[in-house]
């Protein structure tokens, strides 16, 4: 995803109010024994190694500071992924000067609550320091090697993991162009595993990247690439389903989709997992949730090669979500006071647990069945629908991310949109994510891909763009729905 996108991803909300009111009873939501969230076998790390599988959360340094998350955390996770520490940035933010500090301690939490860590990440186009992007193409792949083997050698034998590639693919299946692609061409992955592989032999490592999660042109450009490195002999364990959802958009080829790359002899991790919606959270979105998070679990325990689920981040309020999809939240598993919702009774009884529903004010009133897939809306021509659009412009020097949020003011389901508008001039769209968005400048079309065709009346659905400009960074404009224009929301 976009370089802020992820930058995102650093909680900027204050904790020190729920550290305060842990003590009045928010950590009835992690205590062994004392609630449907922690009570005595039924946490979801026990649920999970029961099954040999695991259930992990990302932490950010901050995160350490609240007693309600780490108390959470420690309980009922048993894998935890830096958001933010082993990036590139802030381990080697100038050439050669290495800061180890903030992952230390992520690690350090890891080792004290007996979880593993799941190293994020050692090669990645975004939070990458100028330095490496201003490097000569000559001198990129030394550099590249130099961060990789001085970061895996110093955390040698403390991760379980590295996702030692992160999102190295555009939405349309090929290779992003950045400073890696540009001094090594698609060589880079796997000289970026073999070193990996040579500073730290027992760690596994891993391809990470998102809407990659069903079967589909940028999944199929990650299949043929594992293919590939297996037949080189390439070192290589596992593929990273990111796995962030909009609710009642699960792929239904998840399953099918993990059982075709298990077969080429690497395992599956969904590794940060979140469903968002529209906020304030309605009980049938709750619901709709509850039911996802079962079919992501059921998904991935179904086979053998997939070895566990990790959701990003605790509750909602450490969410990356809102500071990023402007309208939408509520996208994990505890709520806004750190209690568990639905979502997390539907994990539970997935893992073959069982639990008491959570309180109406957090959830739906009963939890879905664990077998049922993804609801799907009600399949009509795309023959367009009443509209309306809003966007959200997030814009620096030279670029800019923009989301867009399409809802749907009609009587009936759409079901397979294409979204017309125009970019301002100077603008050039680089990478998109939730949508196929093309050409790249002036009258540009985007195209729902095969999780989020269906807009259900008066649904909506969210995608995004990351555009370069050369001094005007105003918002698209003249949207049209399958033809239909739109009305600005």
């Amino acid at each position: 995803m976009a370089a802020q996108l992820r930058a995102a991803r650093r909680p900027g909300r204050a904790l020190a109010a729920l550290a305060l009111a842990a003590a009045g009873g928010l950590l009835a939501a992690a205590t062994v024994g004392s609630g449907p969230a922690g009570a005595a076998g039924t946490t979801l790390r026990d649920l999970a190694e029961a099954k040999g599988s695991y259930f992990g959360t990302a932490l950010t340094q901050s995160n350490l500071s609240s007693s309600t998350i780490t108390a959470i955390a420690g309980t009922q996770f048993d894998m935890v992924t830096p958001g933010n520490e082993m990036k590139w940035d802030t381990t080697e933010s100038s050439a050669g000067n290495f800061n180890f500090g903030p992952g230390d301690q992520i690690v350090s939490f890891a080792k004290a609550h007996s979880m593993r860590v799941r190293g994020h990440t050692l090669v990645w186009h975004s939070q990458l320091p100028n330095w490496v992007s201003s490097l000569p193409t000559a001198q990129v792949q030394a550099a590249m090697e130099n961060h990789i083997t001085t970061e895996a050698t110093h955390y040698k034998g403390q991760v379980y993991s590295w996702d030692v590639v992160n999102e190295p693919f555009n939405e349309d299946g090929s290779l992003r162009t950045d400073a890696f692609t540009n001094a090594m061409g698609s060589g880079y992955i796997a000289d970026a595993l073999r070193t990996a592989h040579a500073a730290d032999p027992n760690a596994k490592l891993y391809l990470n990247d998102y809407n990659i999660e069903g079967l589909g042109a940028k999944s199929d450009a990650m299949y043929q690439l594992v293919s590939s490195l297996k037949q080189q002999g390439v070192p290589i364990d596992g593929v990273g389903f990111e796995s962030h959802f909009i609710v009642g958009q699960v792929p239904s080829t998840l399953k099918a989709n993990i059982q075709r790359f298990t077969a080429l002899g690497v395992n599956v991790a969904i590794t940060e997992l979140d469903d968002r919606m529209p906020v304030p959270a309605s009980a049938a979105n709750l619901a709709q949730q509850a039911t996802d998070y079962a079919y992501v679990v059921n998904s991935c325990l179904a086979v053998s090669g997939c070895v566990g689920v990790s959701q990003w981040g605790v509750g909602d309020p450490d969410s990356w979500i809102p500071g990023f999809f402007s309208g939408y939240g509520a996208a994990t598993m505890y709520d806004d006071n750190y209690q568990p919702k639905a979502a997390y009774n539907a994990a539970v009884t997935a893992l073959g647990g069982s639990t008491s529903s959570p309180s109406p004010s957090s959830s739906s009133s009963a939890s879905p069945s664990p077998s049922s897939s993804p609801s799907s809306s009600p399949s009509v021509p795309p023959t367009g629908a009443a509209c309306k659009v809003s966007t959200q412009v997030s814009a620096w020097n030279t670029g800019l991310t923009e989301n867009v949020t399409v809802t749907n003011t009609g009587g009936s389901a759409v079901n397979g949109w294409k979204l017309a508008f125009t970019l301002p001039g100077g603008q050039s769209v680089t990478n998109a994510w939730n949508a196929t968005v093309s050409p790249a400048t002036g009258q540009v079309s985007a195209v729902n891909l095969a999780y989020n065709a269906a807009i259900p009346a008066g649904g909506s659905t969210t995608f995004g763009f990351q555009a370069n400009h050369t001094g005007n960074a105003a918002a698209a404009a003249g949207f049209t729905l399958n033809g239909v224009s739109c009305t600005a929301g």
